[in-house]
């Protein structure tokens, strides 16, 4: 019913690496909001494939950019439209540097629901910005219950998808 998707670097969030000036992104998204270029084409295909198999239920649980979010990712939104819409949940990891949320990349249309991330970068772990994911289904309705969480538990966010309406 659910297929959970997870990568180590979030879909639409530019996150540049190496010397300033050089176009190197160290995640799927190149910064730039048009047509897929780089690693992009690969998640297009896959994206283009769920839809074109009418495969529902689908979810991204993503990391590694030291904050947590949730995107919603929409065709209308986006420069390539070949695709349904879906969820992208990020958070972690655990005991490292905290870094500020990055620009968005337009290319798959992510919107930014829920972010807590701090305004400067590498903030040690002992000022807080720490977070999990906590995924759930219900047995009987099979909803699908995402919570990001601070480090102590306390929830953040939650969001509850219905079997069948994941993108909605």
């Amino acid at each position: 019913m659910w297929k959970v998707i997870a990568a180590d670097l979030p879909l639409g969030l530019a996150v540049p690496d190496g010397v300033e000036g050089r176009a190197n992104f160290e995640a799927v998204a190149q910064g730039d909001p048009g047509a897929p270029l780089g690693r992009e084409p690969q998640i297009a295909e896959l994206l283009r494939f769920v839809k074109h198999r009418r495969i529902t239920g689908t979810l991204w649980l993503t990391a590694d950019v030291h904050h947590t979010s949730a995107r919603h990712y929409e065709p209308s939104r986006a420069a390539f439209k070949d695709f349904e819409p879906f969820w992208e949940f990020v958070s972690g990891p655990l005991n490292a540097g905290a870094f500020p949320a990055g620009a968005l990349d337009g290319t798959f249309g992510p919107n930014r629901v829920f972010v807590k991330a701090p305004a400067a970068s590498n903030v040690s772990p002992a000022q807080g910005y720490q977070f999990f994911g906590e995924v759930g289904i219900d047995g009987d309705s099979g909803e699908l219950t995402v919570r990001l969480r601070e480090w102590d538990g306390t929830v953040l966010f939650t969001q509850v998808l219905r079997p069948g309406l994941a993108g909605q």
